[in-house]
C-alpha cells in the first residue's frame, strides 16, 4: 500500500503499524502481490489522458506500448513522462539509455551539468581506450555537440530519463529497462561505415561547431529533438551514418520495447494451479526523431544480430589511424625538441658554462 499510494507518518493512524503487522501475517506472498496488482490496477486509467507527444503502439497479445517522444534538453518533455507514467501505471519503462550511459540515472543535475561542459584529456583516453581510437574520437565530438548544447541553454542532458526512472520506482512492480544499443556498438559500426574523406570532413564540422541555441529553439524541435536535429544536418551528407546512427538504433529501440511487451504471468497460490497471464502496458521514453522509426519498424519480424555486429575496421580507417599517430607523435617531437634547444640554449648562456667554453677554446687554439 505505501508503495502504490505512498502517505505521511503524520497522517497514519497510531494503530496502523499493529494492524498492518497483523494482517501481513495473515497473508501470503501470492495474496499480497495480487492486493497490490489490484491497487495498481485501479489507478490504471482505462482511457488515460496522455500528451500529444505519446503514440500508442498494440502488440498481437493485446499488450499495449506507449512511446513518448522528447526533445533531450526540454522541461516539458519531463512533464509529459511523468504524466504518461502515471496515467498508465505501467508494468515496464524503457528509456533510450545503454548501459555506457545509465551512471546519468543517479547523478544530479548541477554535477552532470558540470560533466557535461567539461571535455578534457582524461575523457578522451578514457573514450579511446574503451572504444578504440577512431569510436573514441567519435565519442568525443559527439559529446563536444552535447556539451556545445549543454553551455547554451544552461541545462544538463537526459532530465527525461531521470524522471522516467523515479516516477517508474513509485510504481509498483514496474521494471525499468535500458533500450538502447550499446554506444561503443554504434560508433564502430559508423566509423566502418565511413571513408577516410568523410572522417576528415564530419570531425571538421564537429570541430568548429558554435552557432548559438536558445530554450525557444529546443521547444521549436518538439516535433524532432534538438540533438538528433543537428546531428542529422551534419550527417544528411552521409547517409550510411545516418543508418548505423539512427536507423539500425530504431529497429534496436522497437526490438527492446516488443521484448518488454510480453505478457505478464500472475502468481499462483499452488504448483498445481493453470499459469495465467495478463497483457502488459509498457512506457518507452525515446528521442522524438526514433519515432518514426519505431512505428515503421513495429509490425515486422526484427533480427538484431546483424546491427550488433561490429565489422573489421577498413583500409582507410588504419590510414586515418596511423595519421592520428603519426601527428600525434609527432607533435611530441617536436615539443620534445623546442624543449630541448631551449635547455640547452639556456645553459649556454650561463656565465658557468661561457667561462668553461672560453677555457675549451684557449685550449684548442695552443694546441
Amino acid at each position: 500500500q505505501a508503495a502504490a499510494d505512498p502517505m505521511s507518518s503524520s497522517d497514519a493512524p497510531e494503530d496502523g503499524p499493529k494492524e498492518t503487522s497483523s494482517v501481513s501475517q495473515n497473508i501470503s506472498d501470492a495474496d499480497a502481490f495480487k492486493i497490490l496488482l489490484e491497487m495498481k490496477m485501479k489507478k490504471r486509467q482505462k482511457k488515460p489522458t496522455l500528451p500529444s507527444t505519446v503514440t500508442e503502439l498494440d502488440t498481437e497479445d493485446g499488450s499495449k506500448v506507449y512511446v513518448v517522444g522528447t526533445a533531450h534538453f526540454s522541461d516539458s518533455s519531463k512533464k509529459d513522462v511523468v504524466k504518461t507514467i502515471q496515467e498508465v501505471q505501467p508494468d515496464v519503462v524503457v528509456v533510450e539509455l545503454c548501459q555506457y550511459r545509465v551512471s546519468m540515472l543517479k547523478m544530479d543535475e548541477k554535477t552532470l551539468l558540470k560533466e557535461a561542459k567539461e571535455i578534457n584529456l582524461e575523457k578522451l583516453q578514457q573514450a579511446i581506450k574503451q572504444n578504440g581510437v577512431m569510436s573514441g574520437l567519435m565519442q568525443m565530438l559527439l559529446l563536444k555537440v552535447s556539451a556545445h548544447i549543454t553551455e547554451q541553454l544552461g541545462m544538463a542532458p537526459g532530465g527525461e530519463f531521470r524522471e522516467a526512472f523515479k516516477e517508474a520506482s513509485k510504481v509498483p512492480f514496474c521494471k525499468f529497462h535500458l533500450g538502447d544499443r550499446p554506444i561503443p556498438v554504434t560508433f564502430k559500426r559508423a566509423i566502418a561505415a565511413l571513408s577516410f574523406w568523410q572522417k576528415v570532413k564530419l570531425a571538421w564540422g564537429l570541430c568548429f561547431l558554435s552557432d548559438p541555441i536558445s530554450k525557444d529553439d529546443v521547444e521549436k524541435c518538439k516535433q524532432k529533438d534538438l540533438l538528433e536535429q543537428m546531428m542529422a544536418e551534419m550527417i544528411g551528407e552521409f547517409p550510411d551514418l545516418h543508418r548505423t546512427i539512427v536507423s539500425e538504433r530504431d529497429i534496436y529501440l522497437t526490438y527492446m520495447l516488443k521484448q518488454a511487451a510480453k505478457q505478464i504471468e500472475l502468481p499462483r497460490a499452488s504448483e498445481t494451479e493453470p499459469r495465467k497471464y495478463i497483457p502488459a502496458v509498457v512506457v518507452g521514453v525515446v528521442g522524438m526523431g526514433h519515432v518514426p522509426g519505431i512505428e515503421k519498424n513495429w509490425n515486422s519480424d526484427l533480427n538484431i544480430q546483424e546491427i550488433m555486429s561490429v565489422p573489421p575496421p577498413s583500409a582507410s580507417s588504419k590510414i586515418f589511424k596511423f595519421v592520428i599517430k603519426a601527428t600525434v607523435f609527432g607533435l611530441m617531437g617536436y615539443g620534445c625538441y623546442r624543449i630541448g634547444q631551449r635547455t640547452v640554449q639556456f645553459i649556454l648562456s650561463m656565465p658557468a658554462a661561457q667561462s668553461y667554453l672560453q677555457k675549451l677554446t684557449e685550449i684548442r687554439s695552443r694546441h
